[in-house]
């Protein structure tokens, strides 16, 4: 789920200025329930200054009033009213120093959530190598005991935008893939069909000639 913006400044004003139970603040900002208690407390995160939600076009008053009438209600992020197109990336992705450890895990969450991402996607996705790909896949990375699979967004290492777009593409060509199969099969079905009848013509015994008349 899609967090605020500085989700602890964003509980700050929720709680500062609004009726909403520490429940429904916690699960907005992505924050356990007792720690947004501890901040209405003044027990934790003191000093921060609340960020309103409403002003940075995050949340709508009227999904604040929503929320507060019924409790069993969860606050949801308003639609950004300006979509930001990402700039197309040439060649692989450079990752950071402190991130390259990070990539296995990262090669391990796609292998085993989205098992029809490419080798050459994740290699351009995660910037890494066809070479560190098959060892996470058959567990003789040298690491292999310590790693676990890890969404790399949330490591870091590529936006949910890049990660999503790479699932829509390797979705479209799986798609496009089972089609032309079920094309291929149809058309094999009707070869063979078409054959067998031509066969059974060229077999059909020919009358003698006079015969019948």
């Amino acid at each position: 789920m899609a967090l605020p913006l500085m989700p602890k400044a964003t509980a700050v004003w929720l709680i500062d200025n609004t009726s909403l139970t520490f429940e429904q603040i916690a699960d907005f900002c992505g924050l356990h329930e007792l720690e947004v208690k501890g901040i209405a407390d003044d027990e934790v995160q003191i000093g921060i200054v609340g960020q309103d939600p409403i002003a940075n076009g995050q949340l709508t008053r009227e999904e604040i009033d929503r929320c507060q009438a019924d409790r069993s209600f969860r606050l949801k992020l308003a639609d950004p009213k300006v979509q930001v197109d990402m700039p197309k990336r040439r060649g692989g992705r450079y990752t950071p120093v402190s991130k390259r450890g990070d990539r296995p895990d990262a090669i391990a969450w796609i292998l085993k959530f989205h098992p029809e991402i490419t080798d050459a996607q994740i290699q351009k996705l995660l910037g890494t190598t066809k070479h560190t790909i098959n060892a996470v896949r058959d567990r003789t990375h040298w690491n292999m005991s310590n790693i676990r699979p890890h969404d790399p967004v949330g490591l870091g290492i590529c936006t949910q935008g890049e990660l999503d777009e790479a699932v829509t593409k390797a979705q479209r060509r799986l798609g496009e893939k089972e089609a032309r199969e079920a094309r291929e099969r149809a058309e094999r079905v009707l070869s063979e069909a078409t054959g067998g009848e031509k066969e059974a013509v060229e077999r059909e015994p020919s009358l003698p000639e006079g015969w019948g008349q």
